[in-house]
């Protein structure tokens, strides 16, 4: 199955991860609200913690409880699910989600989505991805955490399983420290798998890195997104709110039609190219006779009389006819 999505338009992600806080009706209205902002996808995740983790799995710094603890209480049902991706269909956005084992991935699979996203985590559980490859959809892949030999890996396996897949540059940290973004290894990524779209998943807190990735060739951009970025949670440090989603489509969109790489001149240049170039000028008064000498000549705007690049070829010539100071030299006026 191939990727349900065109790859020649940058497809933006809508992470709401767990910014719900477990409130279906705050998930819904993240729907609607990506939607609005022009989002492609909103993306949300299926945890089912015992599957996925031990409960004594340690904290991380972006958590202020256990995570198991949290997931508890706030993650998503499979009905949620249905009732998320039903609403997304009705309004017009595609509704993507992360399965954190293979369970989770075959409940999602049962209820029709029609690709996965794999989080960082999971990148090098080979034995967990086999089993998410063998429902036949296509994943994408966030790449935090590992090297490119883990990554050149991890493709092996799935070319190797028949899954088809993608690639998420990422920095696994919450937020990241600029400096350790690395955005060019999204073209690293970009030589390493010609064939495999690349895109760029970005935890900073600002669209900077965004605009970034898609300017290096980013096909697909995720980013955390929130209602409102006072809510506390285990992402909140990493979400844009919803017009900060907005102003992150808009530049997108501006970015990917501006990244032409064929240097023409423009029909709308000509018109200024006929004022803002330099046509050669007369200094002073001449007369017929006159060989002309660089200090002779000078040039001025417009453009439309003989061009300044055309300057060092009269140097020798003769005037036919007299011509004013300060006036358009023409080729007509000399002996050739």
């Amino acid at each position: 199955m191939t990727f349900p999505f065109d790859s020649k338009k940058v497809q933006v992600i809508a992470e709401a991860c767990d910014n719900h806080m477990g409130s279906i009706d705050t998930a819904l209205e993240m729907c609607r609200l990506a939607k609005l902002a022009g989002a492609d996808f909103i993306k949300f995740q299926h945890h089912l913690a015992d599957e996925e983790m031990l409960a004594e799995t340690p904290m991380s710094d972006n958590f202020d409880e256990p995570l198991y603890d949290f997931l508890k209480k706030n993650a998503l049902s499979l009905d949620d699910h249905i009732q998320l991706k039903s609403f997304c269909e009705e309004i017009g956005i595609k509704y993507l989600c992360t399965p954190f084992s293979a369970k989770a991935a075959e409940e999602l699979s049962g209820i029709g989505v029609t690709m996965f996203k794999i989080g960082s985590g999971e990148l090098r559980d080979l034995p967990t991805l086999k089993k998410i490859a063998k429902l036949g959809l296509p994943m994408i892949l966030s790449t935090g955490m590992s090297t490119l030999d883990e990554i050149k890996d991890t493709a092996k396996f799935l070319k190797d399983q028949g899954a088809e897949f993608s690639f998420l540059n990422c920095v696994s940290e919450y937020p990241p420290k600029y400096e350790e973004m690395n955005i060019g290894f999204i073209t690293s990524l970009i030589e390493s798998f010609p064939n495999v779209i690349i895109g760029h998943s970005d935890h900073s807190p600002d669209l900077y890195t965004t605009f970034a990735a898609v300017a290096l060739g980013a096909r697909i951009v995720e980013k955390h997104v929130i209602l409102d970025k006072k809510t506390p949670g285990p992402d909140q440090s990493v979400s844009i709110d919803f017009n900060e989603l907005a102003q992150l489509v808009d530049g997108v969109r501006k970015i990917e039609l501006s990244l032409g790489s064929i240097k023409i001149i423009q029909p709308k240049e000509m018109a200024i190219r006929e004022w803002a170039y330099r046509s050669v000028i007369a200094v002073s008064d001449m007369v017929p006779g006159m060989v002309l000498q660089e200090a002779d000549l000078t040039t001025k705007r417009p453009g439309t009389g003989i061009p300044a690049t055309k300057l060092f070829q009269l140097i020798g010539k003769e005037l036919k006819r007299p011509v004013k100071g300060n006036t358009m030299l023409k080729w007509k006026d000399l002996i050739l």
